[in-house]
């Protein structure tokens, strides 16, 4: 269950107000459970950053970056949109207060009966990238408000997504008459240029593409909208947006009319969590020598989350730094191997330099909140992890928080 705690620490770095509430929560639990302390005023200071660096690009928020209850309520409060893949994350926000306008059914191949679903509760606004979705569209929601998502060149992200989404500029003018005949509205145009993109280039290279498109009207289309995408990772943000605002001054000038969303996940959350795992097992074994060094000895220590949990999608997060100590003196840096609790052989998280630990020791993993908390299973029964989220008086005010107070059974801060 998630709990949320007034932060008496603001003066400190959050990292040291994760070590002071540690010290508090490890006291509570059961060793065996992992947990997670979110701090929900980075995401108000990533969503002030965002209106202050991006002024023409309303962001979206997307859902499937992290799911919980407290981090939506908090953007929803900001006034954010939500990008949502699914009949149950269209659900999931509107059970918070999210109107229909404030959705963009992100998603280029939906199942016919979610299609419907997002019909009965208005949410009009969707992307698509073939004719077959055309059709199903057709059947399921013909009233929709559509934006036509295309390829573009991905080179500078870590994790493609054009191989599988987006259509090829080839195929647009095919794509913009079969819409027209079938009577659809498309109002606009989206692209992803892959998560974790490293260079702003690539927007303006995909939003020059996106331009071509926009030339392309067809009668009986007013293309008014401009879906950037996500690809923004947690920190950089300035040097992207200098880039992406520049494209947007020479292709989309403030006065052509168009619109301007994107579907930032990662950026809002990936700093804001911060996960505890606890060493419940541990064992030396033999092994090869590391760097030359001539060490012939590995410790193996398990822990309580891994691979079927928030480790599940490692590729998502390649600067993943080595777990910080939480608990114990400073040790001389040995080679370790951290494996995740179930009894696949396959869940190995990483190998890595660190100091020697003892059972029942804790490990910080920071800069944790993006595609994490949506992931664990039921795989052997391990328990999930539990959320604390921290926020400090001020903000909890600023927000309104009143809402999030009242689902969490706890007091309003005088």
């Amino acid at each position: 269950k998630n709990q949320i705690y007034m932060s008496p620490f603001s003066g400190i770095s959050f990292l040291g107000q994760i070590t002071k509430l540690s010290s508090t929560v490890t006291n509570l639990l059961p060793r065996s459970v992992p947990f997670y302390v979110g701090n929900l005023d980075s995401v108000f200071e990533k969503h002030q950053k965002w209106q202050t660096l991006l002024p023409r690009v309303t962001p979206f928020y997307a859902v499937k970056c992290n799911n919980n209850l407290a981090v939506l309520r908090t953007l929803s409060a900001l006034g954010t949109g939500f990008d949502c893949a699914s009949k149950r994350e269209i659900e999931m926000v509107m059970s918070i207060g999210v109107t229909p306008d404030k959705i963009i059914y992100a998603h280029t191949t939906k199942p016919q009966s979610h299609i419907r679903y997002a019909c009965a509760q208005g949410v009009d606004m969707m992307t698509f990238d073939n004719k077959e979705e055309l059709l199903k569209i057709t059947r399921g929601h013909p009233n929709a408000k559509l934006l036509l998502r295309i390829a573009v060149d991905d080179s500078k992200s870590q994790v493609k997504l054009s191989t599988k989404f987006g259509a090829t500029l080839g195929t647009v003018g095919s794509l913009l008459k079969r819409a027209h005949e079938l009577d659809l509205d498309v109002k606009g145009v989206s692209f992803h240029v892959g998560s974790l993109c490293t260079d702003s280039v690539a927007y303006r290279w995909a939003i020059e593409e996106a331009h071509h498109v926009f030339e392309q009207r067809l009668i009986g289309f007013h293309l008014d909208l401009l879906d950037i995408g996500g690809g923004f990772s947690g920190h950089g943000l300035e040097m992207m947006s200098k880039g992406i605002n520049e494209a947007l001054d020479e292709f989309f000038p403030a006065d052509s009319g168009v619109r301007v969303i994107a579907e930032p996940g990662r950026y809002f959350v990936d700093s804001a969590f911060t996960l505890a795992l606890n060493v419940f097992a541990r064992k030396k074994v033999w092994s090869l020598p590391i760097n030359g060094n001539g060490l012939d000895t590995m410790i193996m220590y398990y822990v309580t989350d891994g691979l079927h949990g928030a480790f599940g999608i490692n590729k998502l997060h390649p600067d993943m730094k080595p777990f910080v100590l939480l608990s114990g003196e400073h040790r001389a840096q040995i080679p370790v191997c951290y494996l995740g609790p179930t009894c696949d052989s396959a869940d190995r998280i990483m190998d890595v330099w660190m100091p020697e630990l003892n059972i029942g020791d804790w490990i910080l993993v920071d800069n944790f909140g993006a595609y994490t908390i949506p992931l664990p299973t039921d795989f052997n029964g391990f328990e999930k992890p539990t959320i604390y989220l921290v926020v400090t008086p001020q903000i909890w005010k600023m927000l309104n928080f009143k809402v999030i107070v009242w689902m969490f059974s706890l007091p309003l801060p005088s």
